[in-house]
């Protein structure tokens, strides 16, 4: 099997990004006993990030209602802080759940706006634990965030594109080997069979690589018009 297809999958830049924001937000602002951030996508809530189980268990509290801070920032408010969960009339289904939980106050910020939007969450014990000074810093972490999460997507793009390109010429390689060609013709050969079989490239490398790509009968590792096929820097970040 080759060294490339071994590889165990690492966290996404966005992920660990996510995940590093929220851990930060807990330590750094005054009050906040845990955090986690939702992403709202396709009409849903998740939790990709949190720093201790009962901001978890809130979250999905809050999912489950439809209602509560987290959810409003990443539907229709951008920040809403809560200082009194007991008396919260804005949340009366989700408020008093959490403060059986031994929640007090909470604060949720939206993020961003790209594909998906997601809420930083803000998880106090006691009641009355968010002050200005608190608004100030949760703005501050907000726009933070949305830089962090831009780079962490520009980071995972050119990620891709090394990782395409990586599996792409481990796959070329694989072909020169077991069909005696050279370089440009087992490059051909890879793209004429993305092509015919309507594959993006780094499938169908991926298939050499784990053993599952069979040649078919139309398929001539050896054509008489060469295969100089050159795809250009962009159709393989695609690919």
């Amino acid at each position: 099997m080759a060294a490339d297809t071994m590889r165990s999958p690492a966290p996404s830049a966005r992920a660990a990004a996510l995940t590093s924001l929220a851990a930060l937000a807990a330590e750094s602002i005054p009050g906040v006993d845990f955090a986690s951030i939702t992403v709202h996508v396709d009409g849903g809530f998740r939790t990709v990030a949190a720093t201790d189980a009962l901001a978890n268990e809130c979250d999905q509290l809050q999912y489950d209602v439809g209602e509560g801070p987290c959810v409003a920032a990443v539907t229709h408010e951008r920040l809403v802080l809560v200082n009194d969960l007991v008396h919260a009339e804005p949340f009366s289904h989700y408020g008093p759940l959490a403060a059986r939980r031994g929640v007090g106050s909470q604060a949720a910020v939206q993020l961003t706006h790209t594909d998906q939007v997601a809420g930083l969450n803000l998880y106090s014990r006691r009641r009355g634990a968010f002050d200005e000074l608190t608004t100030h810093l949760v703005e501050l972490f907000a726009s933070y965030g949305a830089v962090l999460l831009r780079s962490a997507h520009q980071v995972e793009h050119l990620s891709r594109a090394v990782d395409s390109r990586q599996d792409i010429g481990a796959a070329v390689g694989i072909l020169m080997e077991r069909y005696g060609l050279d370089w440009d013709r087992a490059f051909g050969f890879l793209v004429r069979n993305s092509q015919h079989r309507n594959v993006k490239l780094r499938v169908l490398a991926q298939q050499v690589l784990d053993g599952s790509f069979r040649v078919e009968s139309q398929d001539d590792p050896h054509p008489r018009s060469g295969g100089g096929i050159r795809l250009a820097s962009q159709d393989l970040a695609a690919g």
